[in-house]
């Protein structure tokens, strides 16, 4: 499941994206209807990954929107986007997957996870009517 820690974080990253110029938090906050507080979390998470930068009292992207794609910014904010613990990147080998009847299941599964995510750049969601008309249908 992905947490709110996940899904504000593309909201931010969407956010600024929009904009031209650095962003007040106080600001994205009100707009996004975040707590100060929470945001803080969100974006210091943001900084560290190198997403966005502090400019004067605002936040701005990093790279160009078509630059990030909705898996790293997910990842970064969740961890892994593996559905079982055993495919997680930092997992112990398991010692039953040589003969684990659903493993197969599981690396499908998330190869499509992982495929439809990082094929998300935050442009796409910056158009939402082409991404609803062109990316679900």
């Amino acid at each position: 499941m992905i947490s709110a820690k996940g899904r504000y974080a593309l909201r931010v990253m969407v956010h600024l994206g929009e904009q031209n110029r650095a962003v007040p938090l106080t600001e994205i906050a009100e707009r996004q209807e975040i707590s100060l507080t929470y945001l803080q979390v969100i974006t210091n998470l943001l900084l560290d990954a190198g997403f966005i930068t502090r400019e004067g009292d605002g936040f701005r992207l990093t790279r160009l929107p078509e630059e990030y794609t909705a898996g790293e910014i997910l990842e970064k904010a969740e961890g892994t986007l593996s559905m079982v613990a055993c495919l997680s990147p930092d997992a112990e080998p398991c010692k039953r997957a040589a003969e684990c009847r659903t493993l197969p299941m599981w690396q499908r599964f998330n190869n499509v996870v992982h495929e439809f995510f990082y094929g998300i750049t935050l442009k796409d969601l910056m158009q939402e009517s082409c991404f609803v008309n062109n990316m679900l249908m």
